[in-house]
């Protein structure tokens, strides 16, 4: 699959704003700062679609991205950011809940992990959300072009160590600078897309 074709079409909040025309959808789910920005425009192939901030929890609703005019990839907001008020967390936390527990045409989640450190509680607890959910999950090991050597070995089994990945569920070791793993996951889609 080639992408001729990537832009923001819809911006929600709640169930009645989402997309209803059926296409499949991936979910991105990461904490706040982890990558998901640059993950989304380097698969992408577009510099600033999705914008990259220094900040963290800049993304506060559900971005649905419509792309080939065939799929939609959907980022939502990070976790695991301290700063941003208990009140908000909550809203993020139901707008998520909501998406899962409704959305038929959700056929994955890439979920974003940091490659050059060991899963934090809050990246354990966002899987085991995930698996509650019965939702098949490819975890991206983002920032591997910061890994050198030896390292890569032992931190990849670092994270399989930490996240017991149930069957079906998978990792892909990726990086925005090198492009390391951004036909593995564009393949991915596809197969899931075409069966």
């Amino acid at each position: 699959m080639v992408i001729k074709d990537a832009n923001l079409d819809i911006i929600a909040t709640r169930r009645s704003q989402y997309p209803i025309d059926n296409k499949p959808e991936f979910l991105l789910v990461g904490r706040s700062n982890v990558g998901k920005s640059s993950f989304i425009n380097t698969i992408l192939s577009k510099k600033n679609l999705a914008h990259t901030s220094s900040k963290p929890g800049k993304t506060q609703t559900l971005n649905f991205y419509g792309v080939n005019n065939s799929f939609y990839l959907i980022d939502v907001p990070g976790y695991g950011y301290a700063i941003t008020s208990k009140e908000n967390r909550k809203k993020f936390g139901m707008m998520i809940e909501e998406y899962l527990e409704t959305r038929e045409e959700l056929k994955r989640v890439f979920m974003i992990i940091d490659f050059r450190h060991k899963p934090t509680e809050d990246d354990l607890l966002m899987y085991n959300y995930l698996k509650y959910f019965n939702v098949p999950v490819t975890i991206i090991a983002t920032k591997a072009d910061k890994v050198t050597g030896t390292k890569k070995e032992k931190n990849l089994k670092t994270i399989l160590d930490t996240i017991d990945l149930v069957l079906g569920d998978d990792l892909v070791v990726f990086s925005s600078v090198t492009k390391l793993g951004v036909k593995e996951v564009i393949n991915k889609i596809d197969s899931i897309i075409n069966g």
